[in-house]
């Protein structure tokens, strides 16, 4: 066999996999049983979709008298196509995709059949998976048009495939962690580069036949940055078909959603604009300071499930002395991102990434004996680093100066305590970038994140304007604040992005399975159910968000977030 296996072999003869599939279970006495495979189709039976596809049936397009109640809030019919891929994306997508069936639109469902990111299939493996995925998706073909995305041998467009090279490094600093590889010399690197152009070629090969042979209203994706989703999302927009991308914060009962935009970069334009400038009224301010207290205190709040300190704040002073931090001397915080987050990967302004943004400051900042530096590790890198940032700053300072202080990702040292220290902060995506203009801090926003350019953040477009802004920062009088009409808009801000960017849905992908057990799909189509999704489902088909409405009250004037600026300006 020159080397192959049989079943290597195999994977390339055409009906070969049916055909051991088949003789294996006649062998066995299994010709009948329900082939879950690696995909969990039996959940899909104990999920109950196949009621579910009935009663999509009832409520479908064509089927239901003149609309009342809830119905007169769905969207006209459209003809979607939702994509997944991976396990838990795939069967988050079977769900969405009978739940927007189920609202009378026509839905075609998309998949892969790969099981990891990063790891090769053979190609008997893979027809292996495929077939067992059209067996177990095959109960909803009457509702569902199945779509399998196999290897296609076709040609990409210049444009696309340059795109598609472009997706495929960034797949690598995501699985990796890292933003400075060795493309050429680490054969890690070259062997994971050589897999994700592969998988990312062949997924947006496929797509692009597809989205070229149906006209489809919207392509609905997972993500839609990284991955296959990442090349469905680009194939989409390069053929100008409308998308819809979608993922989960740490908000329960909630997502993130996107129109024509990838949902990660978090594209809060319109929200902001729309709203922007109407004051926050008494529920809010009170909605917002609780959240700010519980992930200062290090506590779970309502429907956010993260919590974002390991021990409660023992105040500003406390922490000072824990450093060893002087009162004469302004302290600079700096908050950096995990290295390869697909939140902070792709978000260059004037350096190459947050890893030489970190350097960069670092380096600058160290030796100047005006200024104490404080650089907080995110906590995310508890679960694991690539490219850890004690590691980055140890290269350019292998020996800590004295006025330079690095909390690891474990410190036990509260970040609000930090704020409350800061003379000025210095960030490139996190959000405590947003939590420091809120508290009044001064902040330098280096990457492009989303409350970049809102009116109260430093935004420099080249080093050069970085390293000035800051020493002009650095020359203010100890304790000056953000002036009031700044911390107002960041607070505005805040309860825009935490509260009303995010759309209501049953389903979260973290606890998908135990939501979908709560919330039934045949309960969820069923009238009345779907009333609080009403608004997401209409932008989870492609239809336009009307962001001038969303539950605000009346407003007060900005003079009512006075008491909170003063309470700001003392405790610093």
């Amino acid at each position: 066999t020159g080397g192959y296996s049989l079943d290597q072999l195999a994977g390339y003869l055409p009906s070969w996999v049916e055909a051991v599939g088949r003789a294996r279970r006649e062998r066995e006495g299994q010709t009948n049983r329900d082939v879950s495979g690696v995909f969990g189709a039996g959940r899909v039976r104990e999920a109950k979709f196949e009621r579910t596809r009935r009663r999509a049936i009832a409520t479908g397009r064509g089927a239901d008298p003149a609309p009342t109640g809830d119905d007169r809030d769905t969207p006209p019919p459209r003809r979607l196509l939702v994509f997944g891929c991976l396990q838990w994306w795939l069967e988050y997508s079977v769900a969405l995709a009978l739940m927007l069936r189920a609202e009378g639109h026509q839905v075609d469902l998309a998949f892969l059949p790969q099981r990891r990111w990063q790891v090769d299939s053979r190609p008997f493996d893979l027809r292996r998976q495929f077939v067992y995925l059209r067996r177990a998706l095959a109960p909803l073909s009457p509702e569902l048009g199945l779509v399998p995305l196999g290897p296609r041998p076709d040609e990409l467009p210049a444009s696309l495939a340059e795109s598609i090279e472009a997706q495929s490094r960034l797949d690598l600093q995501y699985t990796l962690q890292r933003e400075e590889l060795d493309w050429a010399g680490d054969p890690e690197v070259g062997y994971l580069l050589e897999l994700r152009r592969a998988r990312n070629r062949a997924a947006a090969a496929a797509a692009h036949r597809l989205l070229r042979e149906r006209s489809y209203d919207a392509v609905v994706i997972p993500n839609g940055s990284i991955l296959e989703f990442g090349a469905l999302y680009r194939t989409a927009r390069e053929l100008g078909t409308p998308t819809v991308s979608y993922e989960f914060g740490e908000r329960r009962e909630h997502l993130w959603l996107a129109r024509r935009a990838e949902v990660m970069r978090l594209p809060t334009a319109d929200l902001w604009a729309a709203r922007g400038k109407r004051p926050l009224d008494d529920r809010q301010l009170d909605r917002l300071r609780e959240l700010y207290q519980a992930r200062r205190g290090g506590a779970g709040w309502d429907q956010f499930s993260r919590r974002w300190q390991r021990t409660e704040s023992a105040g500003a002073q406390a922490a000072r002395q824990r450093l060893g931090l002087a009162n004469d001397k302004p302290v600079v915080l700096v908050c950096t991102n995990v290295v390869g987050d697909s939140l902070a990967l792709d978000r260059r302004v004037f350096t190459r990434g947050m890893a030489d943004w970190l350097a960069e400051t670092v380096g600058a900042l160290a030796a100047r004996a005006d200024v104490q530096l404080v650089v907080r590790v995110h906590p995310g890198e508890m679960l694991g680093a690539g490219h850890p940032s004690v590691e980055i700053v140890r290269q350019v300072l292998p020996e800590l100066p004295p006025g330079v202080v690095v909390l690891p990702p474990d410190s036990e040292v509260n970040t609000y305590d930090l704020i409350e220290l800061a003379h000025l902060g210095l960030v490139y995506t996190t959000t405590v970038g947003l939590e420091l203009a809120m508290f009044g801090v001064p902040v330098v926003v280096c990457g492009d994140t989303h409350y970049r350019g809102k009116g109260f953040t430093h935004d420099p477009r080249s080093m050069p304007e970085y390293l000035a802004r800051v020493d002009r920062l650095l020359q203010e009088p100890l304790g000056r604040s953000l002036p009031a009409e700044q911390v107002e808009l960041a607070w505005r801000y805040a309860y825009l992005f935490f509260f009303d960017f995010p759309f209501s849905f049953p389903w979260h992908l973290l606890s998908f399975w135990e939501d979908l057990a709560a919330r039934p799909l045949e309960q969820m189509v069923s009238e009345g159910a779907r009333g609080p999704y009403a608004r997401t489902l209409r932008a989870l088909a492609g239809e336009p968000t009307d962001w001038t409405t969303g539950g605000d009250s009346p407003g007060l004037e900005a003079s009512q977030l006075a008491p909170l600026i003063e309470a700001a300006q003392g405790e610093r």
